[in-house]
């Protein structure tokens, strides 16, 4: 859309796509709100009404799981530079950073499609999605032993985050609390220069989790400090 507003795409490929659009959608909307109420005869107006009903449902519960697996607090962003020639381990490592699951067990991973499991759905986006809670297990084993940060957290909690997140980028970042790779809602690895690899202490490897929860320690301090 970016460069279609300036003017920078291809006009015609672009024609193409919409047309193509176009046609999905009219295919959709005369199947959901022509044929099936016409075949339902003196019912149509109750098929109609169903099928707009069950289409709103649908639409707003795609919103929220979409919505918990992108922008929830810890789940990174990333510029187009940081993609671009990036390695293959680099690839795996933003596809986890920038995802989040939703925890509820099996019901819940039912009514997402097991799409709860984002984070495991971009890194492995050929895997049949029954095998996500499989290999999940063993994604936030290496997680522990990297000390990356493995987001995830109830439906109604990632929710509200997620719009926080929303409405907070939507401001310019002198009204973030913290600076712009910091913060909770725009966190990336940015944030986090200077971390030591190893814990001195403790021999430890160190990461980005431990960097998260270090990082919020001090900003919870300096907070403190300021209100005093």
């Amino acid at each position: 859309l970016g460069k279609v507003a300036k003017g920078r795409d291809d006009r015609a490929e672009t024609k193409r796509k919409l047309r193509e659009v176009g046609d999905k959608i009219g295919r959709q909307i005369a199947k959901d709100y022509v044929v099936y109420p016409a075949l339902t005869g003196r019912a149509w107006k109750s098929t109609l009404t169903a099928n707009m009903t069950a289409n709103v449902i649908r639409n707003l519960w795609t919103n929220a799981v979409i919505f918990c697996g992108h922008f929830p607090d810890g789940a990174e962003k990333f510029t187009k530079a940081d993609v671009d020639n990036e390695t293959q381990a680099q690839w795996y490592l933003r596809q986890m950073l920038g995802s989040a699951n939703i925890s509820g067990g099996p019901v819940m991973d039912f009514m997402t499609g097991n799409l709860s499991y984002q984070i495991e759905h971009h890194l492995f986006p050929d895997l049949p999605s029954n095998r996500y809670a499989e290999i999940a297990v063993r994604v936030r084993e290496l997680c522990d032993k990297y000390d990356l940060p493995y987001t995830t957290g109830p439906l109604a909690v990632q929710y509200f985050k997620s719009w926080r997140t929303i409405a907070k980028l939507s401001l310019p970042n002198k009204y973030l609390a913290d600076t712009p790779d910091a913060a909770p809602e725009t966190a990336s690895e940015h944030g986090f220069g200077g971390t030591a690899v190893v814990d001195p202490a403790t021999g430890r490897r160190r990461g980005l989790a431990t960097a998260i929860r270090e990082n919020r320690r001090v900003r919870g301090l300096r907070r403190t400090l300021g209100m005093r």
